[in-house]
């Protein structure tokens, strides 16, 4: 599975998660991404899982039609 973790995802979390591909945000060159763009960017790269801790993503974005599942982590 390909796991991609926003901005302010704690990296360590990846330890965690043995056996799927993780990337960040960070590492894909899309930190200025806007949360609609990079989460379309994210699905046409193949990943299932978008990792955040922004609880307001739900509030900013129309998650209904998406193909990725959406963690939001609480910190």
């Amino acid at each position: 599975m390909k796991i991609l973790f926003d901005q302010g995802t704690p990296v360590p979390l990846r330890d965690q998660i043995q056996g799927h591909q993780i990337d960040t945000v960070y590492e894909r060159g899309w930190s200025q991404t806007r949360n609609g763009e990079l989460l379309t960017n994210a699905e046409q790269d193949g990943y299932q899982v978008f990792v955040t801790t922004d609880q307001k993503l739900k509030y900013q974005q129309s998650l209904k039609d998406r193909m990725i599942a959406v963690v939001v982590l609480r910190y």
